[in-house]
This record gives C-alpha cells, sequence and structure tokens, in this order.
C-alpha cells in the first residue's frame, strides 16, 4: 500500500480522488474543514497549509497538491491583493508542502508529486489574468523540479478545462450557463471530477511511471483544435 498526501482532498476532484486511492492505499488528508472520512487508512488534519505548522509524518509515496482558485476580474478591477491571494493558493502553498515532505518522498522508491493548472495558461482567455499567471508559475515549478529530482522524483501536473465543482459553481449556475459553456468546448462537454481524479490517479501510480515534468491537458479538445 502507497501513503499518498492529499491536500484539499474534502471536495471537489481531491474528494473524487480520496474515493479511488482509499480502497487499495493509505491516504493522509490536510483541508480546513472538520473531518469528513472515518476509515482506519485515512488521516485527517484540519489545517491552512498556508499558515498552520504542518506534522511531521514518517513515509510518503505520492503528493497530490488540489488547491486552487477561480477569481475571474477584468484586469482593471484585479487588485495586487487578488494576484497575491492567488498565488498563494495555487503556489506558495505547494512550495511550503513540497519543501516540508521532499526530504521523506525520497525515501520512496517510486515517489512522485502531483499539481494542478489550468488550460488557461495555453490558451488565453478574458478575465483568467490572476488565476493564468499563478497556475502558469505551477507549470514552471513543475518542469523545474522534474528536471531537478529527476530520475528519482517524478513530478507532473494536470490542466483541466471548465470542471463541475463547487469552486466552478458561480460559472456553471444554472442550466443556461452550463449549456453554453458545453458548447465553447469541440467535444460539447466539460469535466466532471471523477474523471480528473482518473487521471491523477494514473500519474501518481506506477501505471504512470515514465511520465515526468508533463502538463497533461484534459480540455474537452479547447486548447488544440477549432472545429
Amino acid at each position: 500500500m502507497k501513503q499518498i498526501l492529499i491536500v484539499g482532498g474534502n471536495s471537489g476532484v481531491g474528494k473524487s480522488l480520496v474515493a479511488l486511492e482509499k480502497v487499495q492505499n493509505n491516504l493522509i488528508l490536510f483541508h480546513r474543514s472538520e473531518a469528513s472520512f472515518n476509515e482506519n487508512n485515512i488521516a485527517e488534519y484540519k489545517l491552512d497549509v498556508l499558515q498552520d505548522e504542518l506534522p511531521d509524518l514518517e513515509s510518503l509515496d505520492a503528493i497530490v497538491y488540489c488547491p486552487g482558485s477561480i477569481n475571474l476580474k477584468p484586469f482593471s478591477r484585479l487588485s495586487e491583493e487578488d494576484f497575491r491571494d492567488d498565488f498563494e493558493i495555487n503556489v506558495l502553498g505547494a512550495i511550503r508542502v513540497l519543501k516540508k515532505y521532499l526530504t521523506v518522498l525520497k525515501k520512496s522508491e517510486a515517489p512522485s508529486v502531483l499539481l494542478f493548472s489550468t488550460v488557461a495558461v495555453k490558451v488565453g482567455m478574458p478575465f483568467h489574468t490572476s488565476v493564468a499567471a499563478s497556475k502558469g508559475a505551477v507549470e514552471g515549478m513543475v518542469k523545474s523540479l522534474a528536471a531537478e529530482y529527476a530520475p528519482k522524483i517524478r513530478v507532473n501536473a494536470i490542466a483541466p478545462t471548465l470542471t463541475d465543482t463547487a469552486l466552478a459553481s458561480k460559472i456553471l449556475r444554472n442550466e443556461k450557463s452550463k449549456e453554453m459553456s458545453a458548447e465553447r468546448h469541440p467535444l460539447k462537454r466539460y469535466l466532471v471530477p471523477d474523471e480528473v481524479a482518473e487521471m491523477a490517479s494514473f500519474l501518481i501510480s506506477d501505471r504512470g511511471r515514465s511520465m515526468s515534468g508533463q502538463i497533461v491537458e484534459m480540455d474537452c479538445g479547447i486548447t488544440n483544435l477549432k472545429v
């Protein structure tokens, strides 16, 4: 059984990943809400990775950092604090977790790290300046860390398009907005958390052992297709 740390495992993609991985692995969850799982192979910590002291862990095989933000505003309305908040959630939180646990992770026989980006890094989208800037930093970090820690630790990221999570509830607020969002994609759909979790599970498993430094686009065709 692997020991997997999932930061943000109580909602969205993180929660779906927990449902997949708890069947065969031991999980350690960091999130800011009360404990929601009552299972012997799941250890939960209520904490804020940006502010609280992170607990010492004896062993780890994978780290998955799920927190993100969807702060969509015209550039003229984005404050420096908006940029700072997005950077802290998406980048500095991940850095803090990785710096705490990389030494432990190195002891694993097949360690891996998984972060999350967005299709908005590659595809210019109005009102995405802040989140695209912070997720662009995530992608740069993935490639640099993958090179620095090769061949020992694999580091990858998933860059999903719009996903039906609580974070996207303001965008997918009614049937009309859902239809419009689906229509924007060549495959005429957007993502659900379970399919992103399936990719995450693959990337941190031994099945993904040949992949490192990759930004995996799950985009329903919006990045590369014009139809």
